[in-house]
């Protein structure tokens, strides 16, 4: 259906065969966690400077190198693996790494999307990377296809917009009754049921003005007439009332 992949989502299922849906982290979220990640190890390799400068005649500057060799290629994995997939930069963001399925990231599978960093930041200048998450549908880099792993969005995201809403309780579609119920111009397939109902439970991340430029090209052909527009209903909101008459919700 128009529309139906244009926000990036991934759903993914169970082997039971039900179904749920990620939301991969885009590229500014992951850059604001790096760079509160790369903060965080040269403060502490501030410290380890200071420390080996006063110790130095006791432990040698080879110290500071361990130290440093430690931190960089292991302090990402370790902490993906304290908490459940995030450092913390990504746990001030509000995101996390996962495996490809959307189960937790092992440790495995951590260590290897952190030591292909190399790859992916070739003489530091990331562009590799850049290039890889623009052109993959979860945003992955290297290291994420090499690893089977992606980085989500979590409950408790800390950017604006979309990004703001609880992923906790997007499932929930009681909401839908505050939208009017609209109706199709012709009888709903099972494959049109389904995409208005993820497309309810999607609302609360994209944002009306998102959610309308993905609706408008699904409302023109499910409308009675491709020129009706209802009076102050957006393409959006027609959707969500076609959602509601679908789910039922009547309160």
């Amino acid at each position: 259906m128009p529309g139906q992949n244009a926000d990036s989502s991934l759903t993914m299922q169970t082997p039971e065969g039900i179904e749920y849906v990620l939301f991969p982290a885009g590229l500014v979220a992951r850059i604001c966690a790096w760079g509160i990640d790369t903060l965080i190890k040269g403060i502490v390799l501030l410290g380890l400077i200071i420390l080996t400068s006063v110790v130095f005649e006791i432990f040698g500057i080879w110290f500071y190198f361990i130290m440093n060799f430690v931190l960089d290629w292991f302090y990402f994995t370790a902490f993906e693996m304290i908490w459940n997939g995030q450092t913390p930069g990504k746990r001030i963001i509000g995101i996390r790494v996962v495996s490809g399925d959307g189960s937790p990231v092992s440790a495995g599978s951590s260590f290897l999307r952190n030591l292909l960093r190399f790859a992916d930041g070739f003489f530091y200048l990331y562009l590799i990377a850049f290039v890889c998450m623009a052109g993959s549908p979860g945003f992955r880099r290297i290291g994420d296809w090499a690893a089977d792993t992606l980085v989500i969005y979590t409950s408790r995201s800390r950017l604006p917009g979309r990004f703001t809403a609880s992923l906790q309780n997007s499932g929930n579609i009681v909401w839908l009754g505050d939208f009017p119920v609209q109706t199709a111009a012709h009888k709903l397939s099972y494959e049109e049921k389904q995409g208005l109902l993820m497309f309810a439970r999607r609302y609360p991340l994209l944002g009306k003005k998102r959610a309308d430029e993905i609706a408008k090209p699904w409302a023109a052909l499910l409308r009675n007439s491709p020129s009706s527009k209802p009076d102050g209903v957006s393409d959006s909101e027609y959707l969500l009332g076609l959602a509601r008459s679908v789910s039922g919700v009547n309160t």
